[in-house]
């Protein structure tokens, strides 16, 4: 799973950093042209980041939800611990959708 995790971080990585290259390499053409590569590549960003999101809140309500089935008692503490790692999770698609903007909206250095 770590794995995995590690691979999806490392995509994200790439369409991120791919929208500058693409821009670098379309320095003759049109804004437009430029403009286009960044929708598409914070859009794919977004995506991925969505998608890692969705999955790690499934995965952690899953463990909580069976913590709570195994020790009903603990079940008040599993969730509070759940809330706060939701809420990280939740966090970091937040951070990419700021990136994603950061890259439409700022003009590249010509």
């Amino acid at each position: 799973m770590k794995r995995l995790a590690l691979i999806g971080l490392s995509l994200t990585a790439l369409v991120v950093m791919a929208t500058d290259a693409l821009a670098a390499a379309a320095e003759g053409a049109a804004a437009a042209e430029v403009l286009k590569w960044r929708v598409i590549s914070s859009s794919f960003a977004l995506a991925i980041a969505a998608a890692a999101g969705a999955i790690g809140q499934s995965m952690s309500i899953s463990s909580a939800l069976d913590g709570t089935a195994r020790n009903p008692g603990a079940g008040g503490d599993l969730r509070v611990s759940m809330i706060i790692g939701l809420a990280l999770i939740e966090s970091l698609a937040l951070y990419v959708f700021v990136i994603a903007a950061i890259l439409l909206f700022v003009q590249p250095i010509t």
